[in-house]
């Protein structure tokens, strides 16, 4: 990875103020024209602009202006950085082996009938398709959707259950949740409400009046027999 220069612009305000470099020396360095560098000391362009020190980000040293300063056809050369930033690598679509395209549209199939939560654009990390194949197997409209059998991509080998897990999780983000069916315990925030059943007391008046039923058919009874 070829070095870049920060800021070229600012880096030319201060070159302009703060050397005796020449404008092409200025533009070959900062990957100008040597008319704009000219615009710059006259005050025409990069108006506003705050020259930035090369020197203080480590991107030019004071010997090679001076080199430059002395030799007016000697090139500017960029220092190596101290630090590196490693290069964002833009992830590439899935590749899918030849021997496997085949079963593509099979498992195209399956996701869309075993999964419809998911978006076309989840469909095609994991199995490395278009946008359209998706919308002609899910409308029936395949040239071969009459041969076509759902078949799970991870059996197949197009993905892994690691990554069809990942992105159902994704989806089902912020879907509403079926209800349960059948009896299902209640949840703890209700059970916490609800008050313990108390066991029904004795009726004591119901057990007092039939005491005293039998006390009076006792009586009577005793009566009854005195009299004989």
């Amino acid at each position: 990875m070829a070095n870049t220069l920060l800021m070229p612009k600012a880096t030319a305000v201060w070159l302009v103020d703060n050397t005796a470099l020449s404008f092409e020396q200025i533009a070959q360095f900062c990957g100008l024209h040597p008319l704009e560098v000219s615009a710059i000391a006259d005050g025409e362009a990069a108006q506003g602009i705050k020259g930035m020190d090369p020197i203080m980000t480590g991107q030019l040293t004071r010997e090679e202006i001076d080199k430059g300063v002395a030799d007016p056809n000697h090139r500017l050369h960029l220092s190596d950085p101290k630090v590196r930033v490693p290069e964002s690598k833009r992830k590439a679509p899935r590749y899918t082996p030849l021997s496997k395209r085949q079963d593509r549209p099979n498992a195209i199939l399956w996701l869309v009938r075993n999964h419809p939560e998911l978006k076309d654009a989840q469909i095609s990390r994991l199995v490395g398709t278009t946008k359209s194949t998706i919308d002609q197997i899910r409308e029936r409209k395949h040239w071969n959707a009459n041969n076509l059998v759902p078949m799970d991509p991870v059996t197949l080998g197009l993905c892994s259950q690691i990554d069809l897990d990942l992105e159902v999780n994704r989806a089902s983000k912020g879907r509403e949740v079926a209800p349960p069916t059948g009896d299902t315990l209640l949840p703890a925030a209700l059970t916490e409400r609800l008050q313990p059943e108390q066991p029904k007391e004795k009726d004591e008046d119901a057990e007092l009046d039939a005491s005293a039923v039998f006390a009076k058919l006792s009586a009577l009874k005793g009566r009854t027999e005195d009299e004989e």
